[in-house]
């Protein structure tokens, strides 16, 4: 949890620093450091739902034949 914890902190941080240096506005910056961290955590949800299947079915298909060497 805490690796977590760290992650989140420093992505808030760099959101932030984004869009102060972009806009020179702090204000603009912190709303960035909240809303760009939580849509790419909704999006990231839905990323890995969408990995999932891919997997499932890699798992589910057959496995390919090998080749008879000198046949």
């Amino acid at each position: 949890m805490s690796k977590t914890l760290s992650f989140a902190a420093l992505h808030f941080t760099v959101a932030f620093a984004v869009g102060w240096l972009l806009t020179g506005n702090w204000m603009i910056g912190g709303a960035l450091a909240l809303v760009e961290p939580a849509c790419n955590t909704v999006v990231f949800h839905f990323h890995e739902k969408v990995w999932k299947r891919i997997e499932a079915r890699r798992l589910a298909a057959p496995a390919p034949v090998p080749a008879i060497a000198g046949a």
